[in-house]
């Protein structure tokens, strides 16, 4: 438990005074930007106190000429603090609704363009999330999403949502795959233990909307490339792809 206080410490120190500061000031210039910048580096900051080391390959796939849909499987709360910024220029996320009621961080998030998406939703809050995306990735942002839609509890990927697709082909953004590995042995599900350890990222060759007919082939493109790039032990054990 001394990992999550220490993690807890850098947050709660570091965060609210970010954003007190932050805030004001990016309402008076009008740009994210620096707040953004801070606020990676925190996150960034609480995992390195955590004993967390990150190490991240493939960034050479990412492409510099247009705005992408980062698709990582999602094994552990960690999972957002150790991937975010390791992301090359600045992403919005597609996140419960839920997390956008926390004070400061809530409206840094909402400033910071994140779409909040509501679980179990209706047909029109989930279309309205898929504009809000899309209005982000016209703006210049990437977008970072986890197609399971919850994390997986023994660290095997699971089946994809289909809505992430869907804002894949409406945009043609290349989607990066992204296998994340190391972190569902650092927090399980339903814990706040952590246990310091290596957390890998590997950024995969893109996968273009435009080279499939149907969203359902798109779909079991990405997540056979995150599936191939995932150790023995957090592949799927099934063959389900949708």
């Amino acid at each position: 438990m001394f990992a999550t206080f220490k993690l807890l410490f850098v947050y709660l120190a570091l965060g609210p005074l970010a954003g007190v500061v932050g805030i004001p000031y990016t309402l008076v210039v009008g740009d994210i930007s620096l707040l953004y910048r801070v606020a990676m580096w925190i996150a960034n900051a609480g995992v390195r106190a955590a004993g967390i080391r990150v190490e991240v390959t493939g960034l050479e796939h990412v492409p510099t000429d247009r705005p992408s849909i980062y698709m990582c499987n999602h094994v552990s709360n960690l999972d957002p603090p150790v991937l975010l910024p390791m992301l090359p220029g600045r992403s919005s996320v597609l996140l419960k609704k839920e997390l956008m009621n926390i004070p400061i961080l809530g409206r840094a998030m909402r400033m910071g363009g994140f779409v909040p998406v509501e679980r179990g939703g209706n047909r029109d809050a989930a279309q309205a999330s898929v504009i809000a995306a899309g209005e982000a990735l016209k703006s210049g942002l990437h977008i970072l999403v986890f197609p399971e839609g919850t994390r997986s509890r023994d660290g095997r990927l699971m089946t994809f949502k289909k809505g992430p697709f869907y804002l894949a082909q409406q945009t043609q953004a290349p989607i990066v795959p992204i296998a994340i590995s190391g972190t569902e042995t650092m927090m399980h599900k339903g814990s706040v233990a952590i246990t310091p350890g290596v957390a890998r990222v590997q950024m995969l060759p893109v996968v273009e909307p435009a080279d499939y007919a149907t969203r359902e082939e798109l779909l079991r493109a990405v997540r056979q490339a995150i599936a191939e790039a995932l150790p023995e032990q957090m592949k799927p054990v099934d063959s389900a792809t949708t």
